[in-house]
């Protein structure tokens, strides 16, 4: 994907979305970024347009305008818990609901590919809560008609986050040891570095053929 195309990321401001954002402003043919945040971005570049509490589509259209570049894709990095979110139902808000309104606006808008971090596991039909959000999120996007989606399925995410999540840190400091023990079909559930994950998401933006793809470990793994 080039600077002559643009791309609406949601959650630029995460684990994930903010090292795409990195590699995608890093780089000399990168795109131009349209970023709906809550609060103002402490970075700033000719082909980055935060949008501060604009989430809809007269905002991303004016930004695209101003950038005079047609709208390529939706990457999607959005991610919460529901200790986070505070209750089931915000956490559905934000993984589910919003995920797909942002989605809406890009298909819309143009945009011929989703790009979605999801999670290994994910299923509609989970008796998981989580996963099953995760996986009523893929399967929206699937139904949005965009031409090709991008479902990005990592384990435990290895990296830095600005806030604290307890769980998760004890997981990250385990991996070096149970990664070896998760061979054949549960090397899916391996724990992967963040920058893997981001360097596999901006890698398939932009990318062909059309239709529906899962990418899990070793898939994300060979992209990132």
């Amino acid at each position: 994907m080039t600077a002559r195309r643009a791309v609406l990321l949601a959650g630029a401001t995460g684990l994930v979305g903010s090292r795409v954002l990195a590699r995608w402003l890093d780089a000399a043919d990168g795109p131009v970024v349209i970023a709906p945040v809550r609060r103002p971005l402490v970075i700033t570049h000719p082909r980055l347009k935060p949008l501060v509490g604009q989430w809809d589509a007269a905002a991303v259209q004016s930004a695209l305008a101003a950038a005079g570049v047609p709208l390529e894709a939706y990457a999607c990095c959005l991610g919460t818990t529901i200790r986070q979110a505070g209750s089931r139902e915000a956490f559905l808000a934000v993984d589910r609901d919003l995920v797909l309104a942002l989605a809406e606006i890009a298909h819309g808008l143009g945009a011929r590919q989703a790009l979605l971090v999801s999670s290994v596991g994910a299923s509609a039909q989970s008796g998981n809560f989580y996963l099953r959000v995760k996986g009523e999120a893929e399967r929206g996007l699937a139904a949005l008609g965009f031409e090709r989606v991008d479902c990005l399925r990592p384990g435990l995410l290895l990296g830095e986050r600005s806030e604290r999540r307890r769980a998760e840190g004890w997981g990250q400091r385990l991996a070096p040891f149970t990664n070896p023990l998760l061979v054949g079909p549960l090397r899916r559930y391996r724990a992967i570095r963040a920058d893997t994950v981001a360097a596999a998401m901006a890698s398939l933006a932009g990318r062909g053929p059309a239709g529906r793809f899962i990418h899990e470990y070793d898939e994300l793994s060979r992209a990132g």
